[in-house]
């Protein structure tokens, strides 16, 4: 029987340590050879640790939200057989019993074992006495003094009080307990029943002290860590216009109603993907990327377009890549895909990285004006709210029209107001007159 040492291994590209966001085992487990252990997480993708051989899991070596080290210690298994005696595995040595000194104990004649006088003397002084408790009379028990519970401190009761309580309509937290540790007893229901009926019912309104401990772990951590970095180096500056999208929408409801069965259902955002592309080459340093630590801005020549994506673990934000090279459907099938590959945990690094300029939409929810963070450490973010209907007046009479808003954040040390202005108002001309997205120059 020995033991196996496995440690931090090293998920690549130079990465030199990992954040813990999942154990799959606790001590005491029995794990198979090749079954996840944990989960690391490197940037934004997670990366799932297979245990090498079978054996019982003895020690974790983290906590969830724990940075490791490669190379660290991670996890410690007992394993079976010799093959166990490796670099990484440590074999329990049989410690011998220490033989008994001749004289200190015989065997008698019919069996018995005898112990001499002077080892059981040493023994009954190495004991330390028990305590004695003088007995406690009943009525003495039932009267003992209540312990005053601290505010926030949840009561201490047994399954069987907590149900009778519950029926009752009851706050334990109003029951004074008389038990060991302020425990609550049914003496102690039964006397708030007699003599608290005033307040044993819940109030409809009630204070709730209670404070729950949230650890920010994993991706949640990431996406802290990029917002603290992206506030603090990027002086923002937002600009926000407002779109009639009227005849867009006309025009992507009769795409829908005529495209093809392998073409996926055209939303607004593959219209103002290829509305960026357009916009960008007129003005391309806003498709760029700022070294501030060198000075050196990188212009990029591919319009790579982050998504920001709502996951079930947080924000993502997928990358759909050379935009400038995919036309109106294609930009759709690849940002379905992308989505759906972030929601369900399967997008890789690659997908997940190398943006050069992102939007950001909150769909219906995106109300009347936002102030989008640029992702850092990108120069611009083009930000959709939401689409409603307002009266617009059109020189002689008010009429209804589908009105959405731009909200676009920039990096003000690189892009200046005016450049934001006109990089806005040139997509606003676009999708206002959607014929002119299709219109090569």
């Amino acid at each position: 029987m020995g033991e196996h040492l496995i440690k931090m291994p090293d998920v690549g590209e130079g990465i030199a340590e990992a954040e813990l966001v999942e154990w799959h085992v606790k001590v005491g487990d029995l794990v198979r050879e090749d079954a996840v252990l944990a989960a690391v997480m490197t940037d934004k993708a997670t990366v799932e640790i297979p245990s090498p051989v079978d054996g019982e899991v003895l020690w974790l070596g983290a906590e969830i939200g724990d940075v490791v080290a490669i190379g660290s210690p991670l996890i410690r298994l007992k394993v079976e057989g010799e093959e166990s005696t490796s670099s990484e595995t440590i074999q329990h040595e049989k410690v011998a019993e220490p033989p008994a000194r001749t004289g200190e104990i015989e065997a008698q004649a019919d069996g018995a074992v005898k112990v001499p006088d002077a080892i059981v003397e040493r023994q009954a002084k190495s004991t330390p006495p028990l305590p004695t408790e003088k007995p406690q009379a009943p009525a003495a028990r039932m009267h003992r003094a209540p312990v005053t519970r601290a505010e926030g401190e949840k009561p201490i009761a047994s399954p069987a009080i907590r149900l009778r309580a519950r029926e009752a309509g009851v706050d334990l937290r109003q029951v004074p307990g008389s038990g060991p540790a302020g425990r609550i007893t049914h003496e102690d229901l039964d006397a708030f029943f007699t003599h608290g009926r005033q307040i044993a019912k819940a109030p409809g309104l009630s204070q709730n002290t209670s404070v729950e401990h949230i650890k920010v772990v994993g991706l949640r951590r990431k996406i802290a860590e990029n917002m603290a970095i992206a506030k603090a180096h990027i002086p923002h500056i937002t600009y926000v216009e407002e779109v009639d999208v009227t005849a867009l929408e006309d025009l992507r409801a009769a795409l829908n109603a005529n495209r093809r069965a392998d073409r996926p259902k055209l939303t607004l955002l593959p219209f103002l993907m290829r509305a960026m592309v357009k916009a960008i080459a007129e003005q391309p340093h806003l498709n760029s990327i700022y070294d501030d630590d060198a000075g050196v801005v990188h212009q990029h020549g591919g319009v790579h377009i982050g998504i920001a994506t709502q996951t079930g673990a947080g924000l993502m934000v997928p990358v759909v890549r050379h935009a400038e090279a995919r036309d109106l459907w294609e930009c759709a099938a690849e940002l379905n895909r992308l989505a759906e590959a972030a929601k369900s945990g399967l997008a890789t690094r690659e997908e997940l990285s190398g943006s050069t300029i992102t939007i950001t939409s909150l769909g219906a929810m995106g109300g009347i004006v936002t102030t989008p963070v640029i992702n850092y450490p990108e120069v611009a973010i083009v930000g959709v709210n939401k689409m409603m209907v307002r009266p617009v007046w059109d020189g002689s009479t008010f009429i209804p029209r589908k009105m959405m808003n731009i909200s676009s954040s920039f990096d003000h040390r690189i892009i200046d107001g005016w450049d934001a202005a006109v990089f806005v108002q040139r997509i606003k001309t676009l999708l206002e007159t959607p014929a002119m997205i299709f219109v090569e120059a």
